[in-house]
């Protein structure tokens, strides 16, 4: 049976669950966060992309027991353990693992060096631990990177570079946040840290009703999924 859920319903669950903790955040404690971080600790917002790459999956024919969205604790080689969003482990092989992350405005200085650096880390830290023996005996898992970016004014104008001893790289300067992304989930794939990643855009307005859209074929769901499927079949041809 094909998945019951889309791309959409899993974008309008992430905007309708979002709005919703915003509003009711701090009714039984009286102590409601300033700004927007009332939306950001509120957790659970991604959780219609874990439920919709669940359902994909198993679709692949991966039993339920084999997809982790609870316990998704793996070892690191720079530091001990990495809580990961989403995981396939089979009889002990390490299929795959996803991290879903999100970037809401309008403050979109102050978080995407954090997001740049902590998908590097993240990357580094797995891949030298499997290159160390810390999956022994799985092949190497793949690995993917959604990033949902709000569709903002904001992130979508040109952003002036600092160049105080150096020029930056012909293609970021003044590269706008949704550039800068593309960029970024592109060369994430080029460099082969990641299998493969997802850029998608949708703003608050239109993401109620689970309009987006993608910027980069190259960074599409439709690819990053058909990248997942062939991970797939390949182990289970080998198991």
């Amino acid at each position: 049976m094909k998945s019951k859920l889309t791309l959409s319903d899993a974008i309008k669950f992430f905007w309708e669950t979002r709005t919703k903790q915003g509003d009711t955040q701090g009714i039984v404690t009286g102590t409601k966060d300033a700004g927007n971080r009332a939306l950001v600790t509120g957790g659970k917002q991604l959780d219609g992309f874990i439920e919709l790459f669940a359902q994909i999956v198993q679709d692949e024919g991966i039993p339920k027991d084999y997809v982790h969205i609870k316990k998704t604790t793996l070892p690191g080689y720079y530091r001990p353990t990495k809580e990961w969003d989403f995981l396939i482990v089979i009889d002990g092989t390490l299929v795959a693992t996803i991290e879903f992350k999100s970037h809401i405005g309008p403050s979109f200085g102050n978080n995407f060096n954090n997001r740049v650096e902590e998908a590097l880390g993240s990357a580094t830290d797995l891949n030298t631990a499997y290159r160390e023996g810390a999956f022994s005996p799985s092949s190497k898992p793949w690995l993917g990177y959604l990033m949902l970016l709000e569709d903002h004014p904001k992130s979508q104008v040109p952003v002036k570079t600092k160049e105080p001893h150096f020029k930056v790289l012909p293609e970021m300067e003044n590269a706008s946040y949704k550039k800068r992304y593309e960029l970024f989930c592109t060369r994430l794939v080029r460099e082969r840290l990641y299998d493969a990643s997802c850029l998608i855009l949708s703003s608050e307005k239109d993401g109620v009703e689970g309009k987006y859209f993608e910027p980069s074929d190259e960074i599409s769901f439709n690819l990053f999924v058909a990248s997942l499927k062939g991970r797939i079949q390949t182990i289970k041809n080998q198991l």
